[in-house]
């Protein structure tokens, strides 16, 4: 399998995630190597009381860009997040968001990869820094991953 299908085959499975798709609205997501680059709606159902964009909501997004940032090199195997850490920069409250996910360095057992989180004026409203690792899920045995490709990809 080339690096394209299976770039394609993570954003498969990115979309098709029940969760994913209970959560977000006109959400899409992008990945190469090194890097995954999510966007998203905003949506009143995203709101804590004040009328903003819940953290949760950042924290999952930053966490999605970074994850799929470090599984576009990670083949054979799932990665799981150790640790993620989030930092808010100011609220979002309309529009589309983009969260962008790099590797920034791999060592035998451990990659690190950040995020940024923008709002639709190209402000950035978010970072975070997580740790990832190999998890013992085959990518070979996800559904998701698996299925053949369909010529739209």
């Amino acid at each position: 399998m080339n690096d394209q299908q299976h770039f394609m085959r993570l954003e498969r499975m990115y979309l098709s995630a029940p969760y994913n798709q209970q959560l977000y609205h006109n959400n899409t997501i992008k990945v190469t190597r090194e890097q995954a680059i999510i966007t998203t709606e905003v949506m009143e159902k995203h709101f804590h009381g004040a009328g903003a964009m819940h953290g949760s909501v950042y924290f999952k997004l930053l966490d999605d860009a970074a994850f799929f940032a470090v599984n576009s090199i990670i083949k054979d195997y799932m990665v799981y997040t150790v640790s993620f850490n989030v930092n808010l920069l100011r609220p979002v409250g309309t529009g589309i968001i983009k969260s962008v996910g790099m590797v920034k360095h791999q060592a035998r057992n451990r990659l690190v990869a950040e995020a940024n989180l923008y709002d639709q004026e190209g402000k950035l409203a978010a970072c975070g820094t997580g740790n990832f690792m190999r998890s013992p899920l085959k990518l070979g045995e996800m559904p998701e991953y698996t299925r053949e490709l369909s010529d739209e990809g």
